[in-house]
């Protein structure tokens, strides 16, 4: 769902304006190293959970309740895994963005959850295990890989 500030903001600016909006990434694993995925209506790839962040909103606070709000299951924010920019996109619905993403390590708050669609930004979702991930971009791959290292800093591109 499109966040009210943001509708606010496309309204003054037309969907032709290249948003930069704060985004999160929840990527959730359990106790048997499957990552929980959504599968997005607009192309059928399959992506980490994601969403934007409201105005205020703590982003750990925030990958917990698009992880909820998209699949039902309820998870533990583990750590900050990565720090990265998508590259510019054009929504569904003609409106431009580029987001900053934050992408968070978490696991789910109990083991036995199954997962749900609970919205529209989904029309599946599932575990998966990393050996048999369905059909993604290769950016969503990297990212998972980032996060399954277990690092203990967040990754993040160097400086030019």
């Amino acid at each position: 769902m499109v966040p009210d500030y943001v509708s606010a903001l496309r309204a003054a600016v037309g969907p032709d304006h290249l948003l930069w909006l704060p985004g999160v990434v929840a990527v959730v694993r359990d106790g048997h190293g499957q990552v929980l995925l959504q599968r997005r209506p607009a192309d059928g790839w399959w992506t980490p959970l994601s969403g934007i962040l409201e105005p205020g909103e703590d982003p750990a606070a925030a990958a917990v309740r698009e992880v909820e709000e998209e699949t039902g299951v309820q998870v533990v924010v583990e750590r900050l895994a990565m720090v990265t920019t998508s590259p510019p996109v054009r929504h569904g619905n003609g409106d431009r963005a580029q987001y900053l993403e934050l992408v968070f390590a978490c696991r789910p708050a109990d083991p036995g959850q199954v997962p749900r669609v609970c919205d529209d930004e989904s029309v599946e979702v599932g575990w998966f295990a990393l050996d048999a991930l369905p059909r993604m971009s290769a950016r969503m791959r990297e990212i998972i890989g980032v996060v399954v290292k277990d690092e203990s800093q967040a990754w993040f591109a160097p400086a030019p």
